[in-house]
Order: C-alpha cells, then structure tokens, then sequence
C-alpha cells in the first residue's frame, strides 16, 4: 500500500493513502483485491471508464493492534457513487465482521448512487443499512471517517446515519441532498450550489458537528483521524431502544429550535454562540473548545 506523502492531507489523500496512514504499518490486509478485477459490469455499456478495485477497497487491519475490518472508498473514480460492485462489497464486509465479532471503520468518500447504476445502487444502500443495524445490534461498533473531497452525500449520507459513530474534518459535508441537487429541483433562490461558504454552513464539517451530526471534528491531519478512531473504538458498542429513543428527542428538540433558521449562522446563534459569523475562519482547537461547550448532543451516547 502506498505510504502517505509528508504533510498531505486527509482531503488530498486517495482511498489507499489514508488507509495506509489510519492503519497500523503493515497490518492491512485486501479482500477481493486489484488482482481480481472485480469491476462493474454496467458501466462499458455508457463507455465510462471502468477501475480495478470499482472505487471500493475492503479488508481487515488493526488499528492501534485492536484487529478491525475496514472500507475506503475513493473518491477519485466517479465521485465514490455506489454501484453494483463497490456496494457489494461493503455488504459482505459489513456480514463478515457479524460472523468474525468485529468492528469496522468506513472511510466515506462518496456523492451518492451511480445513475448508471441506480437501481443496483439503491439496493446495495438498503442492505448496507441493515448490515449495519444487526452489527450493531449484535454488539459491534461502526465508526465512520469523512473528510474526503466528494463528501458523504445521498445514499451515503443515509448509511452515516446509522453508524455508531462519525469522525469529520472541516473540509468533510454530510447530507442527504446534494448542493446541486438541491438546486435543481427547487432553483437558485433555495440554494445556490455555486455559494461554497453557504455549502459549508449548511453541510460542512463544522456545522455538523454543532448540530450533533458528528460525533468527532478533528483537523485535516490522517494522524487525528487515527486519535480520534481510537478513541471512538473504546467507546460503549450497541444499540438498543434507549438510544434510539435518545436520538429521536434529540431530533425533536432540534426541529423547535432550529426550524425557523434560514442559514447556519442562526443555528449557532441559537446555540449561544455569541459571535456565529467567526465560527467558518475559526482554527480547528478554537472551534472545538467553543463547540464543545455549546453544541447540541444527544441525551445518550448513539
């Protein structure tokens, strides 16, 4: 596996640097690698390039010597959408660490389903999501990294969701619903796409993190993605219904209180930030001492 070059971001990194960088030396091991050329069967019929790994790349390492099984996609090869065989093999890492007893770390790095590929895409998306419940129900954790430059957009943003935990960087956007997207269908006035600091107030790592969507913000640094991935593979594993019941008055709360926001710099005003212009230039420990005394959490751990 390539090693990460000196001072290279997380977000300039591709799937195989970070894992290279995340992971103990040495330890990863590939499952159904570049040698199998498993790659989409669809994507020849719209003459769209196709990749060894199909933007997929899963195995198992250890982390800090706690053996995990692991996922990365890339974002490089067709925004990291999901397809046929990039999703299948989530899935099958996702069923493996139920039988193995394991935990898996994601590397999200994705704009949502292929359109090549969509109904392949959107039912490879609903059997990672119950992958991940019944690993988590059976006791294991789940945690997800995202700080890549696509994102964890559409299909993606869902499987986030259901994770035990999410690491994100400032340069990291989780959401359902694309900038473009958004654009598209309910026109410029809604949302202008073309806006980067409205993109980042809205989806952005930052904002995720004071709204509770993320669990973690760390730097653009793979090594405080590692601290930070450590940490969350110590925290208590599971899900049961008293966390969900947490989550779910969370949510409630955050619609009385944020429903009538028209920009993130409303919701960190209702959050008492007492200057909410200044949060997108904050660095990154100047934020996270100001966010971790303000921001909006869950009743119990997710």
């Amino acid at each position: 596996m390539t090693a990460l070059p000196s001072g290279l971001s997380w977000l300039e990194a591709s799937a195989r640097q970070r894992l290279a960088a995340l992971l103990d030396p040495g330890s990863f091991a590939e499952f159904i690698g570049p040698e199998q050329r498993e790659r989409s069967p669809h994507l020849r019929l719209f003459d769209l390039p196709e990749q060894f790994d199909d933007g997929m790349i899963v195995g198992r390492a250890t982390l800090c010597r706690t053996p995990v099984l692991v996922a990365a996609q890339e974002g490089r090869f067709m925004g990291g959408a999901f397809g046929e065989v990039h999703g299948a093999k989530l899935t099958g890492l996702l069923r493996a660490a139920a039988l193995l007893g394991r935990d898996v770390l994601i590397l999200f790095d994705t704009g949502g389903v292929r359109l090549q590929e969509a109904n392949a895409g959107e039912l490879a998306i609903s059997e990672i999501m119950r992958a991940i419940v019944d690993l988590r129900r059976a006791g294991n954790r789940v945690i997800g990294l995202i700080g890549g430059r696509a994102g964890c957009y559409g299909g993606g943003g869902l499987i986030a969701g259901c994770c035990s935990a999410l690491i994100v960087s400032e340069q990291g956007r989780i959401s359902v619903s694309g900038p473009e997207v958004i654009e598209t269908n309910k026109g410029v006035e809604e949302f202008d796409s073309r806006d980067r600091a409205l993109v980042w107030r809205t989806m952005g790592g930052k904002h995720r993190y004071l709204i509770g969507g993320a669990d973690g913000y760390v730097a653009d640094d793979p090594a405080a993605f590692r601290a930070a991935t450590q940490s969350a593979l110590g925290r208590s594993p599971g899900l049961d219904l008293s966390m969900l019941h947490a989550e779910h008055q969370r949510l409630t709360r955050r619609l009385a209180r944020f429903g009538n926001a028209r920009d993130g710099t409303d919701v960190w005003s209702t959050l008492g930030i007492a200057d909410p212009d200044a949060i997108p230039g904050l660095a990154d420990d100047d934020f996270r001492h100001l966010a971790d005394a303000c921001r909006e959490v869950a009743d119990d751990a997710r």
